[in-house]
């Protein structure tokens, strides 16, 4: 398997718990550092994407594995509810389709409030009509990670980081793998090749033998960064704008311990790099002064930033997951994963079953 973020533990964890022998190979020091480890930590219940696509169906299941998962493991993990909030009339139509698609996509308990509905459960907000979502949950990502290793490890997987992969090549029922760096670069054999490598996962793929170029979507990267606001958090659940055309817009979001941030914005950009631009808060304020008047200028600081690995050009419509196994490219026990974005913490664990049954073929 190549990457080590929560996608790639998630399916590790399920190979080597149906008895195949699983070594993962990780570029960086240590697991899930890069797009698992900068994102809203949010559970997501499934209402914002297309009926029957992947997204739909895999965050919806998803969302009930990691519920468990996080019950039975310990992992901090808390149904705080979410507000889609609609701030003009204009905006009515977008939250109606929303409820509609939560209802199509079984995505839990959804009420239609009132502004003043709303209103009277978050004080400082300000919303012309919103959509509760009762079962949007916030967790911690890292503890999450590390009850999959320890899960994957159990079963006997093994990890190894430091190790960037080099090169494949598909031979027969066999794949010859290259990894690591200069004098440490070793060879390796088997008979399934995970590509779970998240931004890098074209990178992986174009250094596989017989995969062909036109079956690698071209990757595009979105940056969204995120602000800390000072002070006691304004609101104790979830709070969402109408979403745009290339994100869920610039929403509230609570961590494990109760602090507040705004993010993440979109950018399109054309190198991976994790800047936070102190400028950019600007239009924070002005976007969340929409749903929460009473933002005071100067509490926004720079906290972090994700890129997201999307497989769509900018102002394209959104693309779906793609989990491609042999029957789209002809690779006997490879599995590409290519787009996986949001909702993929959520849907972790209901990758990591479409995964196993798509190596096995």
């Amino acid at each position: 398997m190549v990457g080590a973020g929560v996608v790639g533990i998630a399916v590790a964890r399920a190979l080597a718990q149906s008895k195949r022998q699983v070594l993962v190979i990780e570029a960086a020091d240590a697991i899930g550092t890069v797009t698992s480890a900068r994102s809203s930590e949010v559970a997501h219940a499934g209402l914002h994407y297309a009926k029957n696509s992947q997204k739909a169906v895999l965050c919806v299941r998803g969302r009930r594995l990691l519920s468990q998962f996080c019950s039975d493991k310990k992992v901090p993990y808390r149904e705080v509810g979410k507000l889609i909030v609609a701030n003009s009339e204009g905006e009515m139509s977008a939250l109606h389709d929303l409820h509609a698609r939560a209802v199509a996509n079984a995505a839990g308990a959804v009420e239609f409030l009132t502004g003043a509905q709303a209103q009277k459960l978050e004080p400082a907000l300000k919303a012309v009509a919103a959509l509760l979502v009762h079962s949007t949950a916030i967790f911690d990502s890292r503890a999450l990670m590390q009850a999959l290793q320890a899960d994957a490890e159990a079963a006997g997987a093994t990890f190894v980081l430091r190790t960037p992969f080099r090169s494949g090549r598909a031979m027969g029922n066999v794949f010859e793998l290259t990894a690591g760096l200069g004098k440490d670069e070793v060879t390796l054999r088997c008979k399934a090749l995970i590509n779970a490598a998240g931004l890098n996962a074209q990178s992986v793929a174009e250094r596989i033998t017989r995969m062909q170029a036109s079956l690698i979507p071209k990757r595009y990267l979105n940056r969204g960064v995120y602000f800390s606001v000072a002070g006691p958090s304004p609101f104790s659940r979830l709070v969402y704008p109408v979403p745009g055309k290339d994100g869920l817009g610039i929403h509230f979001t609570l961590d494990m311990a109760g602090q507040g941030r705004f993010g993440p914005d979109d950018e399109w950009i054309d190198t991976v790099d994790y800047t936070v631009d102190p400028g950019r808060a600007k239009d924070f304020y002005t976007a969340v002064r929409r749903y929460y008047p009473d933002l005071k200028d100067g509490t926004l600081r720079p906290a972090f930033a994700g890129i997201r690995p999307k497989i769509q050009a900018p102002g394209a419509p959104p693309a779906d997951f793609v989990i491609q196994g042999r029957a789209q490219h002809g690779i006997r026990g490879l599995v590409n994963l290519f787009g996986i974005e949001s909702p993929g913490l959520t849907a972790a664990l209901a990758i990591a079953g479409e995964v196993v049954a798509l190596a096995k073929a």
